[in-house]
This record gives C-alpha cells, sequence and structure tokens, in this order.
C-alpha cells in the first residue's frame, strides 16, 4: 500500500475547541456552484442531439467529489472558487467522458449509471461514444477560455496534468490493464493497485493537484497533497469494491454484482471485505496526516477523506 510519513497535529491553546465543519452543508455550497456552472457551460448547439448527449450525462448528478477537490485545494493554497470553476467543471466533463465509455458494451457494458439509463442505451452506442470524445476536447478548450486571474505559465501546468491524468499514463492505462486482468487467476495487490491509482487515482490526483497549481501553491504542499490524492483515491476504489458487494441497486445507482459477474479481480476478492475495510481505514488516515500542517485550511479535504470511507453509494 502507498506510505506516508506522519505528521503531528499542531495543538491548540489551552481552554480553546477546534470550530465545527459541517461537511454536508459545505459540500452542498459547492455542489450548487458546480451544478450551476456546468448547467451554463454547455449551451444546445448544432447539431442538437450530441449535445443533448453531453448534457444528458454531464447533469445526471453524483457527488461531484473532484470538482470540490479542486475548489477546496485551490482555497487551501489561497486561490478562490472563481479561478478554479472552469478547471473544476472540465474535471467533471472528464469524469462523465470516462463512465459514458466505461459504460459501454465494449467495456463494462452497464445499462445504469446515477439511477439513470447510461448513454448508449438513451442514445446509442454510436452517439455515446462521439458524447465522451466531445466532452475531452471541450474539457480542455472551456479550461483555456474560461480561466480568468492565473499566471499562463500555471494554466500549462493543469492542462498538462489533465492530460496527463486522461491518456495511458492514466486512466486509459488503468482500463487497458482492468479489461486485460478480467477473469485472471489470483490476481496480485501489485496489479489492482496498478488499475486503480491509473484508472481512478490519477484524476482524483489530478483533480487535488489542479486546484492547488492555479493557485501557484509551492513544491512542498503539492508533495503532501499529491500523496493525500493518491490514498484517498486508493481508499475510494477499495470502498468501490465493497459496495459493489455489499450495497443495492438503488444504494449503487449502477448495476450491483457487476465486478463478480465479470470475474473482475477486487480487494475483497483477495483481502475479504473486513480487511479491505481496515486497508481503507489505514489510508484515510494517512492521507489525514499528510494535511495535519496545514490546520484549519484543510478542514474540507480532512472531512472528505472521512467521508469517502463512510459513503454507502
Amino acid at each position: 500500500m502507498i506510505s506516508t510519513n506522519s505528521v503531528p497535529h499542531t495543538p491548540l491553546p489551552v481552554g480553546s475547541e477546534p470550530a465545527q465543519f459541517d461537511l454536508m452543508t459545505y459540500l452542498a455550497e459547492r455542489r450548487t456552484q458546480v451544478e450551476t456552472a456546468l448547467e451554463q457551460s454547455i449551451p444546445i448547439g448544432h447539431p442538437e442531439k450530441i449535445y443533448q448527449a453531453m448534457r444528458y450525462s454531464v447533469l445526471a448528478g453524483g457527488k461531484r467529489l473532484r470538482p470540490i477537490l479542486c475548489l477546496a485545494t485551490c482555497e487551501l493554497a489561497g486561490g478562490t472558487v472563481e479561478m478554479a470553476l472552469p478547471t473544476a467543471c472540465a474535471l467533471e466533463m472528464i469524469h462523465t467522458m470516462s463512465l459514458i465509455h466505461d459504460d459501454l458494451p465494449a467495456m463494462d457494458n452497464d445499462d445504469y449509471r446515477r439511477g439513470k439509463l447510461t448513454n448508449h442505451k438513451v442514445f446509442g452506442e454510436d452517439i455515446a461514444i462521439l458524447a465522451g470524445d466531445g466532452l475531452l476536447a471541450y474539457a480542455f478548450e472551456f479550461v483555456a477560455i474560461k480561466t480568468q486571474h492565473v499566471p499562463a505559465s500555471q494554466l500549462l501546468k493543469v492542462v498538462a496534468r489533465l492530460g496527463h491524468a486522461v491518456a495511458a499514463t492514466g486512466l486509459v492505462g488503468g482500463q487497458v490493464v482492468d479489461l486485460e486482468s478480467e477473469g485472471t487467476e489470483n490476481p496480485t495487490v501489485e496489479i489492482l493497485n496498478f488499475i486503480h491509482t491509473h484508472k481512478t487515482g490519477a484524476l482524483l490526483e489530478a483533480s487535488v493537484l489542479s486546484g492547488a497549481l492555479l493557485a501557484s501553491a509551492p513544491e512542498t504542499t503539492l508533495q503532501r497533497l499529491s500523496q493525500y490524492a493518491r490514498n484517498i483515491g486508493l481508499a475510494f476504489q477499495i470502498v468501490d469494491d465493497v459496495l459493489d458487494i455489499t450495497a443495492t441497486k438503488a444504494e449503487l445507482g449502477k448495476t450491483a454484482g457487476k465486478d463478480l459477474q465479470a470475474q473482475k479481480a477486487t480487494y475483497p476478492s483477495i483481502w475479504g471485505i473486513e480487511e479491505s475495510k481496515r486497508q481503507a481505514q489505514s489510508l484515510i488516515d494517512a492521507a489525514k496526516a499528510e494535511l495535519a500542517i496545514f490546520g484549519d485550511k484543510a478542514r474540507p479535504l480532512i472531512a472528505i477523506a472521512d467521508f469517502i470511507l463512510a459513503r454507502t453509494h
């Protein structure tokens, strides 16, 4: 598993109490900002069908975790929500592309996503592929055109980070190994870690780092945030694997038990459910330790780490 060095918490002054942080309120406020920006980001054009298909999946709901992470790290590093919002939207466009393509018959062949019919079930496989392609290309255009008050050098780093997260160095590479590993006897933790640090973790890491890059965070901050992101990324996937076994279709918003049917290698298939939960807890603890040095500014990220562990869908 990914290791991290523990960072001691700064002691509070005598007689003081840590301020309460309401994660649900924070997430609701940030989600509203992201939803509003996404709604405005893709107006209907010609040909209408492709824009409708793109909007169908982008506006289908979800936790908006990746854009919220981007906003949170930008603020932690001294930036603003306004300067990070275009990148936050782009991250959701890229994530949505990956879901549209992942659901295709040639990939995971799923009928439901976020409680709704998958894109190809509504618009057909051809339009679904093109909708994903359109979202991916538009994400980079959106970042480049809409971002304001960010030095060009920093914006270039963000664009490069997004590209790295999507390419064969990121989710594409992870998806290839995932497909090749279906039905494999005796899968190893090393293979699983490769799959998920690329397929899921790369975009989560890009979400965390892009916000900090927009705010011109120093290298030491980027290193801590990178380690935080890698830990929550693996924990996120471990929890996902557990939920695929223990949750219902209604809770997941997609077909339950798909991993078992496809003979996919999962963490519970190697460790069992209880050990998988313990490993996820260890990763979240390590992620939070990386942020202790930032004090109250890190409260949203720390709370999100706990949320990843505790989620039920």
